[in-house]
């Protein structure tokens, strides 16, 4: 089983990365939350700790740009294939309401001629494969067959579809029929991503898909030994879970200031909880912690049992 983890920003950094491949495995590809070349052409110090190779050392990561400026995607893949990369990944399908006012991310499927002179110019010049993450339109899953037809002039390496629009965000269930298309109409190699968030989930799209590649995000955030369990492993224990946190506390402590690691330990345990059974009290405290206070809500929710059965819970999560 071919199982990839989606880049999520703020939450699947080098840091998160080294760890859970060192703790948990079960992940095929990690893929670099985006980087957005600037003009200056300069990596910043953030986009820098990500994609240092030293810092993804034994790692296997993909980096993703994005941008809908062709010379900057082209200067940025040409750095990426000097630090040692071997595939650039484009994404089209960030619903960022400040990523699509400017035409990028999922904005870039808001104007299929301007899509299509950007795709000319990268696949002309790349010195690094190109894969693409993708939407199935901006506005209305109609808008698919002709963003698809579009992606199958090119020698795509990949393809991830994220099978929503713009417009829905990440509410409510995918569009089935909008991937089974795809599957059926082109021949360039599919990924799956959307609302997989339990070993369930993930199991009956490969009894519909055998050997389908799937790019998880919250689903293995949540519960991090996801991907080990995919590939015949066994389910997270109380232990591993507290080392996983632990590790990466120690790691953010070094490498930032006291606020920000507090606050990368927030947004992770956000995640992690849904590993707990009732843990609605505890997390309620780690929301409310501070630097001082967070270890002891940490340990409130580290005191509850394990769930039966761990999974990312959208209901639950966004109450």
């Amino acid at each position: 089983m071919d199982i990839r983890l989606a880049p999520m920003e703020g939450v699947t950094d080098a840091v998160h990365r080294r760890i859970h491949h060192r703790l948990f495995g079960g992940v095929d590809k990690y893929y670099i939350p985006f980087i957005t070349p600037s003009i200056h052409r300069v990596f910043t110090t953030r986009d820098l700790r990500n994609i240092a190779p030293e810092n993804n050392a034994g790692v296997p990561c993909i980096p993703q740009l994005l941008t809908r400026d062709a010379e900057l995607f082209l200067w940025a893949a040409n750095e990426l294939a000097d630090l040692g990369y071997d595939e650039v990944n484009l994404n089209t399908g960030c619903p960022s309401g400040t990523v699509t006012a400017k035409g990028r991310g999922s904005g870039m499927l808001r104007d299929p001629d301007a899509l299509r002179s950007f795709l000319d110019a990268i696949f002309s010049a790349s010195p690094l494969p190109v894969s693409i993450k993708t939407r199935i339109g901006f506005y209305d899953p109609a808008e698919w067959p002709a963003i698809l037809d579009i992606f199958r002039q090119y020698p795509v390496k990949e393809l991830t579809i994220h099978p929503r629009t713009r417009e829905e965000f990440y509410k409510g269930s995918v569009h089935a029929d909008a991937f089974a298309f795809a599957a059926a109409e082109v021949n360039m190699p599919l990924v799956f991503n959307g609302n997989l968030f339990s070993v369930e989930d993930c199991m009956a799209l490969q009894e519909k898909y055998p050997g389908l590649p799937m790019m998880i995000g919250r689903g293995l955030i949540a519960n991090p030994a996801l991907g080990r369990q995919l590939h015949g492993g066994a389910p997270a224990t109380h232990e591993e879970l507290q080392r996983f946190h632990d590790a990466l506390m120690d790691e953010y402590a070094r490498e930032y200031p006291a606020d920000t690691a507090h606050s990368r330990m927030r947004e992770h345990m956000k995640y992690l909880s849904c590993c707990f059974a009732g843990a609605e009290k505890a997390l309620k405290a780690i929301r409310k912690s501070t630097p001082k206070t967070y270890p002891a809500a940490a340990a409130q929710l580290f005191s509850l049992p394990l769930a039966e059965n761990p999974g990312y819970d959208p209901d639950v999560f966004t109450k």
